[in-house]
Protein backbone atom coordinates (compact mmCIF):
# COMPACT_ATOMS: atom_id res chain seq x y z
CA UNK A 1 0.00 0.00 0.00
CA UNK A 2 1.39 3.30 -0.85
CA UNK A 3 1.19 6.44 1.30
CA UNK A 4 -1.15 8.23 -0.90
CA UNK A 5 -4.03 5.38 -1.05
CA UNK A 6 -6.36 5.56 1.92
CA UNK A 7 -6.05 2.77 4.65
CA UNK A 8 -8.47 0.00 3.56
CA UNK A 9 -9.86 -0.04 7.54
CA UNK A 10 -10.99 3.20 7.27
CA UNK A 11 -12.63 3.07 3.58
CA UNK A 12 -14.97 0.42 5.33
CA UNK A 13 -15.54 2.16 8.50
CA UNK A 14 -16.69 5.29 6.30
CA UNK A 15 -18.75 2.70 3.72
CA UNK A 16 -20.63 1.33 6.75
CA UNK A 17 -21.40 5.03 8.64
CA UNK A 18 -23.17 5.73 5.10
CA UNK A 19 -25.14 2.82 4.72
CA UNK A 20 -26.02 3.08 8.94
CA UNK A 21 -27.61 6.08 8.29
CA UNK A 22 -30.84 6.02 6.71
CA UNK A 23 -31.80 8.36 4.33
CA UNK A 24 -34.99 11.07 4.39
CA UNK A 25 -36.87 9.18 1.52
CA UNK A 26 -36.40 5.98 3.58
CA UNK A 27 -37.48 6.72 7.25
CA UNK A 28 -40.62 8.58 5.16
CA UNK A 29 -41.54 5.12 4.11
CA UNK A 30 -41.57 3.72 7.23
CA UNK A 31 -43.79 5.85 9.27
CA UNK A 32 -46.93 5.49 7.23
CA UNK A 33 -49.11 8.31 8.80
CA UNK A 34 -46.43 10.75 7.39
CA UNK A 35 -46.19 8.94 4.08
CA UNK A 36 -49.75 9.01 3.62
CA UNK A 37 -49.72 12.88 4.94
CA UNK A 38 -46.74 13.50 2.28
CA UNK A 39 -48.99 12.17 -0.55
CA UNK A 40 -51.91 14.10 0.32
CA UNK A 41 -49.98 17.43 -0.14
CA UNK A 42 -48.55 16.44 -2.98
CA UNK A 43 -51.74 15.53 -4.30
CA UNK A 44 -53.39 18.29 -3.45
CA UNK A 45 -50.20 21.01 -4.76
CA UNK A 46 -50.70 19.16 -8.11
CA UNK A 47 -54.53 19.35 -8.51
CA UNK A 48 -54.04 22.86 -7.30
CA UNK A 49 -51.16 24.00 -9.88
CA UNK A 50 -52.02 21.60 -13.00
CA UNK A 51 -55.93 21.27 -12.71
CA UNK A 52 -56.95 24.31 -14.02
CA UNK A 53 -55.08 23.62 -17.09
CA UNK A 54 -58.11 20.87 -17.61
CA UNK A 55 -60.90 22.34 -15.90
CA UNK A 56 -60.82 25.99 -18.20
CA UNK A 57 -64.63 27.38 -17.21
CA UNK A 58 -66.16 24.31 -15.70
CA UNK A 59 -66.18 25.97 -12.12
CA UNK A 60 -67.99 28.97 -13.00
CA UNK A 61 -70.12 27.45 -16.01
CA UNK A 62 -73.78 27.49 -14.86
CA UNK A 63 -76.38 24.57 -15.90
CA UNK A 64 -79.94 25.66 -13.49
CA UNK A 65 -81.02 22.68 -15.09
CA UNK A 66 -78.70 20.61 -12.87
CA UNK A 67 -79.28 22.66 -9.89
CA UNK A 68 -78.27 20.18 -6.62
CA UNK A 69 -77.47 17.40 -8.30
CA UNK A 70 -76.89 14.96 -5.80
CA UNK A 71 -72.89 12.97 -6.38
CA UNK A 72 -73.21 10.91 -9.51
CA UNK A 73 -71.38 8.53 -12.01
CA UNK A 74 -73.76 8.66 -14.56
CA UNK A 75 -72.59 12.64 -15.49
CA UNK A 76 -69.25 12.07 -15.87
CA UNK A 77 -66.10 13.02 -14.16
CA UNK A 78 -67.35 16.90 -13.48
CA UNK A 79 -70.49 15.04 -11.73
CA UNK A 80 -68.94 12.65 -9.48
CA UNK A 81 -69.58 14.76 -6.33
CA UNK A 82 -72.44 16.59 -7.66
CA UNK A 83 -73.56 20.07 -8.35
CA UNK A 84 -73.93 23.27 -6.01
CA UNK A 85 -77.00 25.68 -6.61
CA UNK A 86 -76.09 26.95 -9.79
CA UNK A 87 -75.34 24.17 -11.40
CA UNK A 88 -71.72 23.84 -11.08
CA UNK A 89 -69.59 21.39 -10.77
CA UNK A 90 -68.29 20.63 -7.63
CA UNK A 91 -65.60 19.08 -8.56
CA UNK A 92 -64.00 21.61 -10.84
CA UNK A 93 -65.00 24.10 -8.22
CA UNK A 94 -62.85 21.85 -5.85
CA UNK A 95 -60.12 21.74 -8.09
CA UNK A 96 -60.35 25.92 -8.50
CA UNK A 97 -61.01 26.11 -4.84
CA UNK A 98 -57.44 24.39 -4.03
CA UNK A 99 -55.56 26.76 -6.08
CA UNK A 100 -57.25 29.92 -4.58
CA UNK A 101 -56.57 28.50 -1.39
CA UNK A 102 -52.75 27.79 -1.47
CA UNK A 103 -52.13 31.37 -3.36
CA UNK A 104 -53.18 32.52 -0.18
CA UNK A 105 -51.48 29.92 2.46
CA UNK A 106 -48.30 29.10 0.79
CA UNK A 107 -47.21 33.37 -0.23
CA UNK A 108 -48.37 34.09 3.51
CA UNK A 109 -46.18 31.65 5.36
CA UNK A 110 -43.57 31.88 2.62
CA UNK A 111 -43.03 35.96 3.18
CA UNK A 112 -43.40 35.84 7.21
CA UNK A 113 -40.68 32.91 7.41
CA UNK A 114 -38.34 34.96 5.46
CA UNK A 115 -38.88 38.36 7.04
CA UNK A 116 -39.43 36.90 10.73
CA UNK A 117 -36.51 34.38 10.32
CA UNK A 118 -34.17 36.94 9.20
CA UNK A 119 -34.97 39.79 11.73
CA UNK A 120 -34.50 36.71 14.00
CA UNK A 121 -31.38 35.29 13.18
CA UNK A 122 -29.82 38.82 13.07
CA UNK A 123 -31.44 40.07 16.18
CA UNK A 124 -30.30 36.73 17.92
CA UNK A 125 -26.94 36.80 16.92
CA UNK A 126 -25.82 40.36 17.72
CA UNK A 127 -27.70 40.57 21.43
CA UNK A 128 -28.30 43.59 23.15
CA UNK A 129 -30.36 46.08 22.40
CA UNK A 130 -31.10 45.07 18.69
CA UNK A 131 -32.36 41.73 20.11
CA UNK A 132 -34.76 43.77 22.79
CA UNK A 133 -36.09 46.21 20.11
CA UNK A 134 -36.95 43.08 18.13
CA UNK A 135 -38.43 41.16 20.70
CA UNK A 136 -40.46 44.00 22.04
CA UNK A 137 -41.82 44.48 18.53
CA UNK A 138 -43.16 40.71 18.15
CA UNK A 139 -44.48 40.98 21.60
CA UNK A 140 -46.63 44.08 20.30
CA UNK A 141 -47.74 42.05 17.49
CA UNK A 142 -48.63 39.09 19.41
CA UNK A 143 -50.53 40.86 21.69
CA UNK A 144 -53.25 41.25 19.28
CA UNK A 145 -55.28 37.64 17.95
CA UNK A 146 -54.22 37.34 14.11
CA UNK A 147 -57.68 36.75 13.82
CA UNK A 148 -59.07 40.26 14.57
CA UNK A 149 -56.51 42.22 13.17
CA UNK A 150 -57.42 40.19 9.98
CA UNK A 151 -61.11 40.93 10.55
CA UNK A 152 -60.77 44.49 11.21
CA UNK A 153 -57.94 45.32 8.36
CA UNK A 154 -59.89 43.61 5.87
CA UNK A 155 -63.03 45.04 6.69
CA UNK A 156 -61.78 48.64 6.71
CA UNK A 157 -60.03 47.97 3.56
CA UNK A 158 -60.99 46.15 0.36
CA UNK A 159 -61.30 42.35 0.98
CA UNK A 160 -58.88 40.57 -1.48
CA UNK A 161 -56.12 38.28 -1.85
CA UNK A 162 -52.95 40.17 -1.93
CA UNK A 163 -54.71 42.21 1.48
CA UNK A 164 -55.31 38.62 2.76
CA UNK A 165 -51.75 37.38 2.09
CA UNK A 166 -50.17 40.83 3.56
CA UNK A 167 -51.83 40.43 6.56
CA UNK A 168 -51.70 36.91 7.49
CA UNK A 169 -47.85 37.59 6.58
CA UNK A 170 -47.61 40.65 9.01
CA UNK A 171 -49.25 38.65 11.77
CA UNK A 172 -47.12 35.58 11.59
CA UNK A 173 -44.11 37.34 11.42
CA UNK A 174 -43.27 36.86 15.82
CA UNK A 175 -43.61 33.39 15.27
CA UNK A 176 -40.66 32.80 13.38
CA UNK A 177 -38.84 35.94 14.69
CA UNK A 178 -39.00 34.33 18.00
CA UNK A 179 -37.87 31.00 17.08
CA UNK A 180 -35.01 32.18 15.04
CA UNK A 181 -34.08 34.20 17.52
CA UNK A 182 -33.58 31.89 20.45
CA UNK A 183 -31.96 29.42 17.68
CA UNK A 184 -29.08 32.34 17.06
CA UNK A 185 -28.98 33.27 20.42
CA UNK A 186 -27.95 29.49 21.20
CA UNK A 187 -25.50 28.98 18.38
CA UNK A 188 -23.48 32.51 18.45
CA UNK A 189 -21.26 30.95 21.67
CA UNK A 190 -20.84 27.89 19.69
CA UNK A 191 -17.09 27.12 18.90
CA UNK A 192 -17.11 27.14 15.30
CA UNK A 193 -18.98 30.64 15.35
CA UNK A 194 -16.22 31.53 17.26
CA UNK A 195 -13.19 30.06 15.14
CA UNK A 196 -15.42 32.10 12.17
CA UNK A 197 -15.46 35.07 14.11
CA UNK A 198 -11.78 34.56 14.72
CA UNK A 199 -10.69 34.46 11.18
CA UNK A 200 -12.24 38.16 10.46
CA UNK A 201 -15.22 36.33 8.94
CA UNK A 202 -18.46 39.17 8.70
CA UNK A 203 -21.77 38.30 10.87
CA UNK A 204 -23.61 38.07 7.73
CA UNK A 205 -21.66 34.96 6.41
CA UNK A 206 -21.83 33.84 9.52
CA UNK A 207 -25.47 33.75 9.97
CA UNK A 208 -25.67 32.54 6.47
CA UNK A 209 -23.39 29.45 6.05
CA UNK A 210 -23.10 28.52 10.34
CA UNK A 211 -25.84 29.43 11.69
CA UNK A 212 -29.18 29.52 9.18
CA UNK A 213 -28.38 25.59 8.35
CA UNK A 214 -28.58 24.49 11.88
CA UNK A 215 -31.82 26.27 12.55
CA UNK A 216 -33.22 26.01 8.92
CA UNK A 217 -34.74 22.26 9.92
CA UNK A 218 -36.82 23.80 13.01
CA UNK A 219 -38.16 26.50 11.11
CA UNK A 220 -39.43 24.47 8.23
CA UNK A 221 -41.30 22.74 10.74
CA UNK A 222 -42.45 25.76 12.38
CA UNK A 223 -43.67 26.67 8.97
CA UNK A 224 -45.05 23.42 8.06
CA UNK A 225 -47.44 23.25 11.70
CA UNK A 226 -47.96 27.84 10.69
CA UNK A 227 -49.58 26.69 6.88
CA UNK A 228 -52.10 24.68 9.31
CA UNK A 229 -52.99 27.94 10.66
CA UNK A 230 -52.52 30.19 7.88
CA UNK A 231 -55.08 28.09 6.03
CA UNK A 232 -57.76 27.58 9.02
CA UNK A 233 -57.71 31.62 9.19
CA UNK A 234 -57.97 32.18 5.45
CA UNK A 235 -60.93 29.70 5.54
CA UNK A 236 -62.56 31.70 8.29
CA UNK A 237 -62.28 34.70 6.87
CA UNK A 238 -63.95 33.52 3.51
CA UNK A 239 -66.55 31.85 5.56
CA UNK A 240 -67.38 35.43 7.47
CA UNK A 241 -67.37 37.11 4.39
CA UNK A 242 -64.41 39.26 4.78
CA UNK A 243 -61.23 36.77 2.87
CA UNK A 244 -62.16 35.76 -1.24
CA UNK A 245 -64.58 37.24 -2.59
CA UNK A 246 -66.93 35.83 -6.00
CA UNK A 247 -66.63 35.09 -8.53
CA UNK A 248 -62.85 33.52 -6.90
CA UNK A 249 -64.19 30.89 -4.76
CA UNK A 250 -61.98 29.43 -1.50
CA UNK A 251 -62.52 26.14 0.33
CA UNK A 252 -63.81 28.65 2.96
CA UNK A 253 -66.30 30.49 0.87
CA UNK A 254 -67.61 27.48 -0.87
CA UNK A 255 -68.57 26.30 2.86
CA UNK A 256 -70.25 29.40 3.44
CA UNK A 257 -71.96 29.19 0.80
CA UNK A 258 -73.19 26.12 1.17
CA UNK A 259 -74.26 25.97 4.95
CA UNK A 260 -78.04 26.77 3.91
CA UNK A 261 -78.19 23.90 1.99
CA UNK A 262 -76.90 21.39 4.43
CA UNK A 263 -79.85 18.98 4.88
CA UNK A 264 -80.69 18.83 1.64
CA UNK A 265 -77.14 19.39 -0.25
CA UNK A 266 -74.82 18.18 2.05
CA UNK A 267 -72.18 17.50 -0.17
CA UNK A 268 -71.75 21.46 -0.66
CA UNK A 269 -70.37 21.82 2.17
CA UNK A 270 -69.04 18.66 3.30
CA UNK A 271 -66.67 17.71 0.48
CA UNK A 272 -65.00 21.33 1.04
CA UNK A 273 -64.69 21.25 4.41
CA UNK A 274 -62.91 17.36 4.37
CA UNK A 275 -60.07 19.07 1.95
CA UNK A 276 -59.38 21.47 4.57
CA UNK A 277 -59.36 18.93 7.42
CA UNK A 278 -57.63 16.51 4.98
CA UNK A 279 -55.14 18.90 4.37
CA UNK A 280 -54.13 20.19 7.71
CA UNK A 281 -54.24 17.44 9.65
CA UNK A 282 -51.49 15.56 6.58
CA UNK A 283 -49.82 18.63 7.18
CA UNK A 284 -49.75 18.35 10.80
CA UNK A 285 -48.80 14.65 10.74
CA UNK A 286 -45.85 15.34 8.26
CA UNK A 287 -44.43 18.15 10.36
CA UNK A 288 -44.30 16.06 13.26
CA UNK A 289 -42.09 13.46 11.22
CA UNK A 290 -40.10 16.27 9.66
CA UNK A 291 -39.31 17.49 13.77
CA UNK A 292 -37.58 13.85 14.39
CA UNK A 293 -36.05 13.14 10.80
CA UNK A 294 -34.18 16.66 11.30
CA UNK A 295 -32.88 15.97 15.15
CA UNK A 296 -29.90 14.10 15.29
CA UNK A 297 -30.61 12.92 18.65
CA UNK A 298 -34.49 11.42 17.91
CA UNK A 299 -33.88 10.60 14.47
CA UNK A 300 -33.68 6.70 15.15
CA UNK A 301 -36.85 6.67 16.45
CA UNK A 302 -37.73 6.39 13.15
CA UNK A 303 -35.68 3.57 11.90
CA UNK A 304 -36.90 0.96 14.50
CA UNK A 305 -39.45 -1.54 12.90
CA UNK A 306 -43.12 0.29 13.60
CA UNK A 307 -43.94 -2.65 15.60
CA UNK A 308 -41.13 -1.84 17.70
CA UNK A 309 -41.64 2.12 18.26
CA UNK A 310 -43.99 2.29 20.97
CA UNK A 311 -41.80 -0.51 23.49
CA UNK A 312 -38.37 1.19 22.95
CA UNK A 313 -39.08 4.98 22.45
CA UNK A 314 -37.32 5.78 25.46
CA UNK A 315 -33.98 4.17 24.85
CA UNK A 316 -31.76 4.64 21.52
CA UNK A 317 -30.95 1.12 20.15
CA UNK A 318 -27.50 1.55 20.89
CA UNK A 319 -28.08 1.33 24.32
CA UNK A 320 -29.85 -1.53 24.29
CA UNK A 321 -28.69 -4.78 24.76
Amino acid sequence: MTRDEPPVEDEAVASSARNARPSRWRMLRRDRAAAVGAVVLTAVALVAVLGPLFINDRAQRQDLDASLRAPSLSDGVYGLLGTDVLGRSMVARLIEAAGTTLSVAVPAVLCSLAIGSGIGLWAGYHGGRRESVAMRIADVILSFPSLLIAVVVLYVFQPSALNLVLILAVTRIPVYLRTARAEAAELRSRLFVDAARTFGTPSRMIIYRHILPIALPTLLTVATLDFCFVMLTESSLSFLGIGIQPPDVSWGLMVAQGRQYLQTAWWITVLPGLAIVLTTVSATVLAAWARIATDPAQRWRLTLPSKRRPAQAAVPPETTP
